[in-house]
């Protein structure tokens, strides 16, 4: 095979990986990517995609065909994890935890969807090859080096032996929790450690009549012949069943199989003679770890090569696709001139926080449920949406807080942009919507037009839009208050939907944009408006500059 040469290699083809690819797209960037194995996932393994992943889906055009997958559609009604003997047998009154939590749709113009990941990675491949990222399964990383240009990998085709070079500006590595990559560039990892160890058997029977009307996303089944998590795919025919295996089971997993497997889907049916085909079955172990660094030169770590944690609320996989949103358009914006390499230094100082502090939720939720011993402290377990939508990224020059913020963002600055429901020509529309993660976006107050005015002398300039404006309007009147600004205000957000700066005073916006965008390293020197004097401004400098 011939050498290649591509703007960002991408090391890995599971959710983050495509997902890198798909965000890197959006951005007009045409990423190389490589997976060994021969195809996306045959198995389901994850199947919840959380509220701020959806977000960035829906960012990207995808949300109604995720929802629209075989399993999307049929586990849209499905909520709640129950105790039971088994599905013919006995169901423990008294316990039932919403899963797919209520009152999201009150900050978030989607929601959280159940979809196999056996459906969401043959449907985030074809968005990215449709897309022009050059898509190369059976090909894996033997070897690379870097220098102050690029990196250099050598790439093996597995089904012919073939090897070839490619020679990338930029490596996202998202080749999985054992990520062979992490381990040659010798980066440690540290936290809670393994939890528990599991066997996902993925299934094939006709479970309709025993279902019935129920529609639980999980239920916890203990009997004298299997302790396991039974889990529906599509609510008729295809089941998945978690089953805890001892340490020593773990290490001799070869131990399971076709027979044993099939043993302990019937006893936790509770049908003795039931038909039932494996379709496959895969160890996992749940663990709550992350990398000491998410950076070694131009190489980033992403997903579970990054941080792994126990799978309650779909926090690992929602946590990964947010690394692969964040340094999307970052890599972007440096490869296309607009800011220096500092700006990729913010990955690891945004990144690796949330991911602690999320990796830490994810545990407490592991151990507050049955059979685990350990007791967790009361109030500790934030809600979901909170873990999901309300951290805060690094304010430069504030002092050290909290990085998940339970009463919200607000409209400060390191935080997600609110969301409200805004009108636009007449189609009701999010804030959100107006954030296309392509670039910087000035939303104005209605009284704001200098704030547009000022924004459209940057070079480049950020998109604009303006609260009773070309058609835009804010029916419920919120839009000032949510932001926490006036209505002569006006917000300045990332491309990744985060608050950069927000403005309150009148005059001299000019100077407070540029200033505003300094305050991300590396990228102030490409916008060339410059002032004499400043209004008064809260932005990533963390202070209050005078008029």
């Amino acid at each position: 095979m011939e050498d290649v040469s591509t703007p960002v290699l991408v090391v890995g083809g599971g959710l983050v990986g495509l997902s890198a690819a798909v965000f890197l797209t959006r951005q007009g960037q045409r990423p190389l990517l490589i997976e060994r194995h021969p195809g996306t996932s045959p198995h389901p393994r994850a199947r919840g995609v959380n509220v701020r992943a959806m977000e960035l889906y829906r960012q990207a055009g995808l949300e109604g065909r995720i929802r629209d997958t075989e399993s999307g559609r049929a586990l849209a009604g499905n909520s709640g994890i129950v105790r039971m003997e088994s599905l013919a047998g006995r169901q423990a009154p008294g316990f039932s935890r919403d899963y797919l939590e209520s009152g999201v749709e009150d900050v978030s113009p989607t929601g959280w969807t159940l979809c196999e990941q056996d459906e969401l990675e043959p449907l985030l491949r074809e968005r990215a090859e449709e897309s022009g990222a050059d898509l190369r399964f059976g090909h894996e990383l033997v070897g690379h080096s870097q220098d102050a240009d690029g990196v250099t990998a050598t790439v093996l085709r597995r089904d012919t032996g073939e090897q070839y070079t490619v020679r990338a500006g930029y490596v996202v590595v998202a080749d999985g929790a054992g990520s062979p990559v992490r381990e040659r560039l010798g980066i440690t990892r540290d936290g809670h450690g393994v939890l528990a160890h599991y066997l996902n058997i993925h299934f094939r029977a006709d479970l309709t009549e025993l279902l019935g009307e129920r529609r639980f996303v999980m239920a916890y089944v203990r009997n004298a012949e299997v302790t396991a998590g039974l889990l529906p795919v599509n609510n008729t025919d295809r089941w998945l069943l978690h089953v805890p295996l001892s340490p020593e089971e773990a290490a001799h997993r070869d131990s399971w199989g076709e027979e044993r497997c099939e043993a302990a889907v019937r006893a936790a049916v509770g049908v003795a003679g039931l038909p039932v085909k494996i379709l496959g079955a895969q160890p996992w172990e749940a663990a709550g770890l992350v990398a000491a660094a998410f950076r070694r030169g131009r190489l980033f770590l992403a997903g579970d090569s990054a941080h792994v944690m126990p799978p309650t609320g779909a926090f690992g996989s929602g946590t990964g696709i947010q690394d692969a949103h964040n340094l999307a358009w970052k890599l972007a914006t440096v490869l296309r001139g607009e800011a220096g390499e500092e700006l990729l230094d913010t990955y690891e100082s945004e990144r690796a926080p949330v991911a602690r502090a999320t990796v830490r939720q994810a545990v407490l939720r592991s151990l507050d449920r049955p059979g685990h011993d350990e007791r967790v402290p009361e109030g500790a377990i934030l809600p979901d949406h909170v873990v999901a939508l309300e951290y805060r990224y690094p304010v430069a020059g504030a002092a050290p807080e909290d990085v998940l913020a339970p009463e919200g963002g607000g409209g400060r600055p390191g935080t997600r942009a609110p969301h409200l429901w805004l009108e636009r020509d007449g189609e009701r529309i999010s804030t959100l919507d107006l954030y296309d993660g392509r670039g910087m976006v000035l939303v104005a107050g209605p009284r704001g037009q200098r704030w547009c005015e000022a924004a459209a002398r940057l070079s480049p300039p950020p998109a604009v839009h303006r609260i009773g404006a070309h058609g835009l309007s804010d029916p419920s009147g919120r839009w000032a208050g949510a932001h926490g600004v006036p209505s002569g205000g006006a917000v300045l957000v990332r491309p990744d939907g985060f608050v950069l700066a927000r403005f309150t005073g009148e005059d001299a916006p000019g100077t407070a944009l540029a200033e505003a965008l300094s305050t991300l390293p590396g990228i102030s020197r490409n916008f060339g408006h410059r002032a004499a004097a400043a209004p008064a401004a809260e932005s990533t400098t963390g202070s209050r500059r005078p008029a």
